[in-house]
Order: structure tokens, then sequence, then C-alpha cells
């Protein structure tokens, strides 16, 4: 393998629980897809779980759960709680994986097939 740009130290065993951390939240389809949703805008909760196909309550404690976490954060517009991803290195991590997923089966993403990536 080639060196890393920080001279290939491992990294520390906080950054990896905190790593290991954010991808287990990551790991229910429901949280990928409202990341994915929020990175295309802020959305209040009650679009957010018509998108996503869930159920206010649910979709409700996975936002509790990503804003715990620091990867998304809300603000009050007037009585409407709105969300925000709060970590874009967290979009870029989401939207790499599903682009790498539907290119190796030639589905597309954001209405783009693979052949539009170069593939």
């Amino acid at each position: 393998m080639a060196p890393e740009a920080d001279g290939g130290q491992d990294p520390s065993a906080e950054l990896l629980t905190q790593a290991a951390t954010a991808f287990g939240l990551l790991a229910s389809p429901s949280r990928v897809h409202i990341v994915w949703a929020l990175s295309q805008g802020e959305c209040d909760v009650t679009h957010l779980a018509e998108r996503v196909g869930g159920t206010l309550p649910a979709v409700s404690q996975h936002l509790a759960k990503l804003k715990l976490a620091g990867l998304v954060r809300s603000r009050r517009e007037g009585r409407r709680q709105v969300y925000l991803v709060d970590d874009p290195a967290v979009v870029t991590v989401v939207h790499e994986m599903v682009r790498q997923l539907a290119l190796g089966r030639g589905a597309p993403v954001n209405g783009l097939r693979s052949h539009e990536f170069g593939a």
C-alpha cells in the first residue's frame, strides 16, 4: 500500500471510535435516506417523513440520534423545527457510497446512469 499523506500513522483510538459511531448510525437505511434528503436542502420533520416514507415518530427518533452524534442539526423557523446536515464530510461519504453501489449495478444515481459517470 502507498503511504498516507499523514505519514501512514494509524488514527487514534478515539478517532476510530468516533468513526465507528458515525458508521454505526448510518447502518440504518432510514438514516442514510434522511442524510441523503437533508443533503438536498433543509427540511422539517413532516416533509422529511413524507419524503423518506417513515412515520413522524420514527423519523423524529432517527433525527434525534443523528443530532446527538453531530451529523445533523436543527434550527427553529417560527413554530417549525428545520433540520440540516451539520457534517458535510458525512454527506460526501453517503453520496460516494451510494454512487459506487449504483455504478456497480448500472443503476441511476440522481437521474444519471453509470455511463454518464465515465464508467
